[in-house]
């Protein structure tokens, strides 16, 4: 979620927090959202015949469905793109603009004069330009003249490249022709839904930094990201927006460049570089989106025209109050396939893996941030049906192209049935973030040990409706700035109850149903809350605790990777079972969890400081056990109380089964015991 740019602490908060107490519907994983591709629906009327685009496909077909609002490709005809007219080399411009009365191009090959290049009108609102003689990193803008005659000077909406802030023009670039070596990766991805997932969310700004605070490259990153991630044991990156944008204090989530990765970092090639060697490594790369808003800023999509152009016309929907920010029109036809023609560009050319969408609530709900001042749907509710809409073909069309893709929806209501297909009536996502489990039970490890008895159900509510949506469990970066501490700064207690509690925490995290997130530093115990500006303090791990952390995070990653029981039934209840859920007095939970073959894996957690020597837990069956995970091994900063024996089980009842197991369970502990 972004930051406000004018009050970046305050307007990182959610303005709806996850309801309480309040199961969502049921659903159940989606396995593929079925659709067409665009070029390929049937329309009630044909496209004109054309001649061919830039891309090499009909112009007429294209803006047919650019104006349609179902053209999801848009990027190969709009924009800059290299190409040959009347034997000269140059660069073919178009840009749509409805409103205005003249278009030219402008930029240092003609000294910003737009007398020089004018454009043609050739719809309802597209202006072509075909320049000869431009190099490739041109830098160049549209001058845009308003029915008011008033010339602005606009950055390309559709460029693939910028200049670096806080310079804010356009360049001309050619992103054709990087020869992949992921192939193998590609050949490899499978369905979503019964695989492990543990992503490594990350700003790339701010992970690591040169000796003089410089920030690294794409190439510099791309020869330390994928050895240190996989070398951790996760399964995939998550990239906070690299999108290109103004400001660093938004995190990249106030966007003006929505085909562009950032020039902070490199090129275009470079980024493909880096996305490259993440493939080639064994990780996927996850992108965070933001069609919900877009700045201000005079040189982007705000009043494109000198008209509400991207932006909705109404005034109630128009701003975004609680970050200051313009609210995309989801009802007008071009603006859709602007969004639609990002979201499959990053997977078409950067081969990302998938999207998360953020802001979602904000889409959704009409009154979101604006309490009563806002005007209720056609049918008098409060829900963005354009929005809905929206969404629906949005993730069609991905699943179309892409199967395996993940859409996830950062999405902090009880918004029914998120991740269901959108021909069911869902939004068509394949995964949402589990706002209330994550702050449920951040709220419960903030609690000192002897008030979280009277907190127990933080822990064990998100079971109620873990199954209703496919789930993904985040401990992102909104919950380590603005006052809310670092996760290791969290925690109650002394110096190595701190450690504890992480070590816990992640298990019992580990262990719950659902897919997983943490953000970076959140793996060797980083103290002080994140920040953009500066790199993550890789010095702690001269300390033998956050030594001790690292390999404790590593250890469970690989262990999670290994243990099909973790993650083959994460959306199922044939996956999971209670055995202690109510010993609130003890600060105590036990739960097993099962693969497709039945095989178990008992998950035991203390969050009290005090120890439960000989602790008998009921089975259904005979057999024995071993331990698989004691975060209170010394190993990993604990003070060395394990079960390093085959513990075989008692014809005793407990729990209400026949037979019982007895085993030691330190203080702030996770235990793992595998049936053997």
């Amino acid at each position: 979620m972004p930051p406000t740019r004018k009050n970046a602490p305050d307007a990182a908060k959610k303005a709806a927090a996850a309801p309480k107490k309040k199961a969502p519907a049921a659903a159940g994983p989606v396995k593929t959202a079925k659709a067409g591709r665009p070029d390929k629906a049937v329309k009630t009327a044909g496209p004109p015949a054309a001649g061919p685009s830039s891309a090499g496909h009909p112009v007429e077909t294209h803006l047919y469905f650019f104006h349609e609002g179902s053209d999801c490709r848009a990027y190969e005809f709009m924009g800059a793109h290299p190409g040959r007219r009347d034997g000269a080399e140059g660069w073919l411009f178009r840009v749509w603009a409805p409103e205005a009365k003249a278009v030219s191009l402008i930029g240092d090959f003609n000294g910003w004069d737009r007398r020089k290049h004018p454009m043609s009108k050739i719809s309802v609102g597209v202006w072509e330009l075909f320049a000869a003689g431009l190099e490739e990193y041109a830098s160049y803008k549209y001058a845009v003249q308003t029915r008011q005659g008033i010339w602005l000077e606009k950055a390309d909406p559709f460029a693939f490249h910028t200049e670096t802030r806080p310079h804010t023009a356009s360049k001309t670039a050619d992103i054709t022709g990087y020869a992949w070596g992921d192939g193998e990766w590609a050949a490899s991805r499978g369905g979503v839904y019964d695989r492990p997932m543990n992503i490594y969310e990350m700003h790339l700004g701010s992970w690591r930094r040169g000796l003089g605070n410089e920030t690294l490259t794409y190439r510099d990153l791309a020869e330390q990201v994928p050895e240190y991630v996989a070398g951790m044991g996760y399964t995939h990156i998550e990239l906070m927006p690299v999108m290109e944008h103004p400001l660093d204090m938004s995190w990249g989530y106030q966007v003006t460049g929505y085909f562009a990765p950032t020039s902070r970092f490199g090129t275009p090639k470079d980024f493909m570089y880096f996305v490259d060697r993440c493939h080639q490594a064994g990780l996927g790369v996850l992108l965070d989106w933001v069609p919900a808003h877009f700045p201000k800023d005079g040189f982007g999509l705000a009043a494109f025209d000198g008209s509400f152009c991207y932006e909705y016309s109404e005034p109630s929907r128009r701003e975004q109050p609680d970050w200051g920010t313009l609210v995309f029109d989801y009802g007008r036809n071009e603006v859709r396939s602007f969004l639609m023609s990002s979201a499959l560009f990053w997977m078409d050319f950067y081969h990302a893996d998938g999207l998360r969408v953020d802001a979602v609530a904000s889409m959704l709900y009409l009154d979101y941030g604006r309490k009563n001042d806002y005007i209720p749907n056609i049918h008098g509710g409060r829900e963005n049906l354009e929005a809905v809409s929206f969404f629906r073909k949005l993730n069609e069309q991905v699943f179309a192209a892409y199967p395996h893709a993940l859409m996830m929806a950062e999405e902090s209501t009880a918004w029914p049935m998120v991740t269901k297909p959108a021909y069911l009536g869902g939004l068509g996502f394949n995964f949402k973030w589990s706002m209330g489990w994550m702050n449920d039970t951040l709220h419960y490890m903030k609690l000192d040990p002897i008030y979280r008895q009277h907190n127990h159900n933080d822990l064990t509510f998100s079971m109620m409706y873990a199954f209703s949506e496919n789930y993904i469990l985040p401990l992102s970066h909104d919950e380590v700035v603005h006052g809310k501490c670092s996760l290791i700064g969290k925690m109650p207690g002394y110096y190595a109850d701190k450690f504890a509690g992480v070590r816990a925490y992640l298990g019992y995290m580990m262990a719950h149903p659902g897919k997983k997130l943490t953000f970076m530093g959140i793996e060797f115990g980083q103290f002080i809350e994140w920040c953009e500006a500066q790199s993550l303090d890789w010095h702690l791990l001269d300390v033998d605790m956050h030594q001790k952390l690292q390999s404790y995070v590593r250890e469970l990653n690989q262990l999670y990777r290994r243990s099909s029981q973790l993650w083959e039934n994460d959306h199922d209840w044939e996956g999971f079972s209670w055995i202690v859920s109510g010993d609130y007095q003890g600060n105590t939970i036990v739960f097993a969890r099962y693969d497709n073959s039945g095989r178990e894996m008992l998950c035991a957690f203390n969050f009290s400081p005090l120890a439960r020597d000989g602790y008998r837990v009921g089975t259904a069956e005979p057999g024995c056990y071993r331990e698989r995970l004691n975060s209170n091994d010394s190993r990993h900063g604990g003070w060395g109380k394990v079960n390093d024996y085959l513990m075989y089980t008692q014809e005793v009842p407990c729990h209400g089964r026949p037979h019982s197991l007895m085993f030691d369970l330190p203080p702030l502990s996770a235990v793992y015991l595998e049936r053997e």
